[in-house]
């Protein structure tokens, strides 16, 4: 397991390429970054969710211990440049969320990517933002039922449920405390596309509505995904 650091970047406006390049140049010479994925707006088809445009710019940095992600998100650290003055004028005025958290990945039948060529993987990325009636009961269920129904989707890739801790950053951007993310990664928005409209989407249904009680809903984005290593 992994601690992972999100940065996302709600808002209407595109996202500029330059600005693009300049948030990819900041995150791939992060010190002790293990990975990091760098997600844009992408396009897919859910038969039973909409939850509008997904954000423009969206940032996923791992690191193999607290510390270093910390040390990234001290008052001069190196992810401060993300957040300076003028740093990305595009999204200036968006609302950024910022999170931490332990990241567990979950096996699934082929890992082998076969994105095609001049395109990038898809991610859904998934959040409840809410709060459960029991949070250890919750998540307890869905991390024992929901990856295995998870790993039956046609052509998925990845799978990873990210859970909170507590943590130290100094970005001045709205801290939010999340009770859980996941996403399944695919090789395109079609494989995606075609996997949220198979069999095994429907049976994920059946098993949303037998989660413990919780409050707060869910929100889903497609996103493409740039995979960076430092």
């Amino acid at each position: 397991m992994l601690f992972s650091y999100f940065a996302i970047f709600y808002g209407a406006a595109p996202l500029a390429d330059a600005d693009r390049a300049r948030a990819i140049e900041v995150v791939r010479t992060t010190p002790r970054l293990v990975k990091a994925h760098v997600y844009t707006q992408e396009q897919t088809r859910d038969p039973y969710l909409d939850d509008g445009p997904p954000p423009p710019l969206a940032l996923q940095l791992y690191f193999a211990d607290i510390a270093d992600l910390e040390a990234a998100l001290a008052e001069r650290g190196h992810l401060q440049a993300l957040a300076a003055q003028g740093a990305l004028p595009s999204l200036a005025g968006t609302r950024v969320e910022q999170q931490a958290m332990l990241a567990r990945p979950f096996p699934v039948p082929d890992a082998g990517f076969r994105t095609p060529a001049g395109a990038l993987p898809c991610t859904y990325l998934v959040y409840y933002p809410g709060t459960a009636d029991d949070l250890n009961h919750w998540l307890a269920y869905y991390i024992a039922h929901h990856p295995p129904l998870m790993a039956r989707f046609p052509g998925i890739r990845e799978i990873e449920i990210c859970t909170r801790v507590d943590w130290c950053g100094f970005l001045p951007w709205r801290r939010i405390d999340h009770m859980q993310r996941n996403k399944v990664v695919f090789d395109s928005a079609a494989a995606l596309t075609a996997a949220l409209n198979s069999p095994v989407r429907h049976e994920m249904r059946a098993d949303f509505h037998k989660f413990p009680p919780f409050q707060g809903g869910s929100l889903h984005h497609p996103m493409a995904t740039l995979t960076l290593t430092p």
